[in-house]
């Protein structure tokens, strides 16, 4: 038979036990509570303000408020632009290859390469087998008139001859006359003057050096003449390239997406690296119909001012076009909008300067250290302007002991 007094005794144990194990997990949820709550202030006053608990807040004293700066959202009107990059080349419009306009040899080239040069300015000479074939007739046709003349004159000195004598001389002065005439013009296509001619003429020697000059204004930018060398009317490479370097072309490749933004004579604002501080204008002078399968990019030509040639083929370039009419939206400064680590925008607002809200907002343009607020802030709030950098960090530090 069992003993009573034993069992009562083991009764009384386990009740103690349990009552030991309840008071222990009453002890333990509240500590865990306060953790939770010391943890979290900002929620906590959150809470207390009637703000979300999703918006973090903070309560800066008055010492912090100096490091800040708090102004309504205003708005901003930003200009909508889509940029570009290319590079600077010659306005091959502008540009010349100057061959000559009879085969020949190259005697003697009197340009250098990135010389400047004008008009009519003669840039090499050639030895033409035309030129002297042209040459040679017009000597032959000047003495053949000569003497043509001569016996004209005679005929017409003498007495007693006949009208059929007398009418072939003149008839034969007048044919010479036309055929010097021809030769004469035949010789200046070459380019040579009458001056030279009438030299050519009185001295019975040929020039075999054809001059050829340039047909505009502007620098050299290719030289191949070499004396010597055969040159033909349209054979590849040319003697000289002559450009006209008032005006360049920006080449850019923009993404096929935006294809429809540009249009042809739409202005255009350039910079190169060598002039950060310069733009230079232009506009758009052609879009090209082919697209790159690789980059899914088109070329767009801008034909750019250069007085002053600033700017050289190969530049890298940055080109800046307005594709459509400013939009007017509320803004921040670029100091009153944080990236955070998730990659998320915030803004920090305030309604009494004291207490400040933390909101994710949603940004687009940017133009003159100010960021267009899309989403989340609304016109006239009070926002922080300068330091919401400061306020994040804050947010994010460990409470002090």
């Amino acid at each position: 038979m069992k003993n009573p007094v034993n069992n009562s005794k083991r009764f009384v144990v386990v009740l103690v036990t349990v009552a030991t194990i309840v008071v222990a997990t009453r002890l333990l949820e509240s500590s865990r509570s306060r953790g939770q709550s010391a943890a979290n202030p900002p929620q906590q006053a959150d809470v207390q303000s009637g703000t979300s608990p999703s918006q973090p807040s903070l309560d800066l004293s008055p010492s912090q408020l100096q490091t800040i700066k708090v102004e309504p959202a205003g708005s901003y009107l930003f200009p909508v632009e889509k940029e570009a990059v290319g590079s600077i080349d010659y306005d091959e419009d502008l540009s010349v290859q100057v061959f000559p306009a009879y085969q020949g040899t190259i005697i003697q080239a009197l340009a250098d390469l990135g010389t400047d040069v004008t008009k009519d300015q003669p840039l090499y000479t050639i030895k033409s087998p035309d030129l002297i074939q042209a040459e040679s007739t017009l000597i032959g046709e000047a003495a053949t008139f000569d003497l043509t003349n001569k016996e004209l004159m005679r005929v017409q000195g003498l007495g007693g001859i006949a009208e059929r004598e007398k009418e072939q001389a003149v008839s034969d002065q007048e044919t010479a006359e036309g055929a010097l005439k021809a030769a004469r013009d035949a010789v200046r296509v070459f380019g040579k003057t009458d001056a030279e001619i009438d030299q050519m003429i009185s001295s019975r020697r040929i020039d075999p050096a054809l001059v050829v000059r340039s047909p505009i204004t502007g620098k050299i930018t290719a030289k191949n003449a070499q004396p010597g060398f055969l040159v033909q009317p349209g054979n590849l490479p040319a003697p000289y390239q002559v450009a006209d370097l008032s005006s360049k072309w920006m080449l850019a490749n923009a993404l096929e997406s935006e294809i429809p933004l540009y249009h042809l004579g739409e202005p255009v604002q350039v910079r190169v690296i060598s002039y950060p501080d310069r733009v230079f204008r232009g506009r758009v002078s052609k879009i090209y119909e082919t697209v790159d399968s690789d980059t899914h990019r088109v070329t767009i030509r801008s034909e750019i001012e250069d007085p002053h040639n600033e700017l050289h083929p190969g530049m890298l370039a940055n080109f800046v076009i307005r594709v459509h009419d400013p939009v007017e939206s509320i803004a921040l400064p670029a100091n009153g909008v944080v990236r955070e680590s998730d990659g998320t925008m915030t803004a920090w607002v305030t309604t009494d300067r004291r207490h400040f809200v933390q909101r994710v907002v949603k940004i687009g343009l940017r133009r003159d250290d100010q960021v267009q607020i899309l989403d989340g802030i609304k016109p006239g709030e009070l926002t922080v302007t300068d330091g919401a950098v400061f306020l994040s960090n804050m947010l994010g530090a460990p409470p002090s002991d």
